[in-house]
């Protein structure tokens, strides 16, 4: 079983992965009646939808199976949505057909297709995208129901392409479109199940007999172990209002998802219309998502962290949003007192 797994898995190197066009500023582009969606790379999220009306929408998408950076000296192959870990960010607008292309890129090893959470139909997708290396399938459905899904890989094994990375977002604005903020962000945790132990190097293969006990050896934001750190660290400034799409692809386990030092505002739970208010740890289930919005009031290194707090700290699941700007003592000083205690007095009968 090990070796007719690691035979599938073998690496197979993908050259740059060619993504649809840009218009100047980011903008969707307009081709006659047809406007062509852009797909956008974990962090970035495409630009808000502000046309009033419905339109036919075309997502051109292509699966890549890529060696990644799992962690420092540690690689893994990957199979992929637009070749990132979480695939390409999807936004269309309720009311909108949306037509879409799969493409399997040539040098896959395996057949791959698409579920999206946000399909209303058979498979969401996945009966209509059985996708041949080398070759390219199609449908349209009517995005009917706003709010933020997950799609993923549904080719048996299921589990198996959605442990190697094949998950994503696509958000179904609602007609009036989302209320403004200054900054969003696409944040996918993911759970990876190597036979090599947690930091050992190398290109590990996948192992199923971790994924089937649910116990991983990477729990992560966006593929991979300091993937939102360093000169990857999301940036804000204070004062500006900031919009997390956060999502989880799993396969297994649920994110108790958590940012140290702020308060979530509001909590559109499980991806959906209403919000809560005023949250300190949102779940996330597998195959589910969140928007979660607050004001990043002062400066400072917020840490993101799956609350289930060792997978943070001996699995990788931690990200980092800087913030910069003047300080605001009204709200936090970050000051150190030093107080001296009274030394303690005997007590009576001593």
């Amino acid at each position: 079983m090990k070796r007719l797994h690691h035979s599938l898995l073998a690496c197979a190197l993908a050259a740059l992965f060619a993504g649809p066009a840009f218009a100047e500023g980011g903008q969707i582009t307009p081709a006659g009646d047809t406007i062509h969606a852009v797909l956008t790379a974990p962090p970035m999220v495409p630009p808000p939808i502000t046309r009033k009306t419905p339109a036919h929408v075309v997502v051109d998408l292509e699966m890549i199976e890529k060696d990644m950076r799992m962690a420092d000296g540690v690689t893994y192959n990957f199979w992929t949505f637009g070749g990132t870990v979480p695939g390409s960010f999807i936004r269309v607008r309720k009311g909108d057909t949306v037509e879409f292309k799969l493409k399997n890129r040539h040098d896959s090893h395996m057949s791959h297709n698409i579920d999206l959470h946000a399909v209303t139909g058979q498979g969401g997708g996945a009966e209509a995208t059985f996708t041949l290396p080398g070759k390219e399938t199609q449908f349209s459905f009517k995005a009917l129901n706003p709010g933020l899904y997950i799609y993923h890989c549904a080719m048996a094994p299921v589990g198996m392409h959605i442990a190697n990375g094949m998950y994503g977002l696509i958000l179904v604005e609602p007609e009036e479109g989302l209320p403004p903020v200054d900054k969003e962000f696409y944040v996918v945790q993911g759970d990876f199940y190597t036979e090599g132990a947690y930091g050992e190097p190398g290109l590990q293969p996948f192992s199923l007999e971790k994924a089937i006990d649910e116990h991983p050896t990477y729990v992560v934001f966006n593929g991979s172990v300091d993937a939102l750190q360093g000169d990857n660290a999301l940036t804000a400034k204070a004062g500006e209002t900031i919009r997390m799409f956060v999502g989880n692809g799993g396969p297994n386990l649920v994110s108790s998802f958590h940012v140290i030092g702020e308060i979530f505002d509001k909590v559109y739970t499980e991806g959906g219309s209403k919000y809560q208010e005023n949250v300190q740890t949102t779940l996330i289930p597998a195959g589910g998502s969140a928007m979660v919005e607050f004001k990043a009031d002062v400066p400072g290194n917020f840490v993101l962290v799956d609350h289930s707090i060792f997978r943070t700290f001996h699995k990788g699941s931690l990200g980092i949003l800087k913030v910069e700007g003047a300080k605001n003592p009204d709200i936090y000083t970050g000051q150190q007192h030093d107080i001296e205690y009274p030394e303690a007095k005997p007590a009576a009968g001593e």
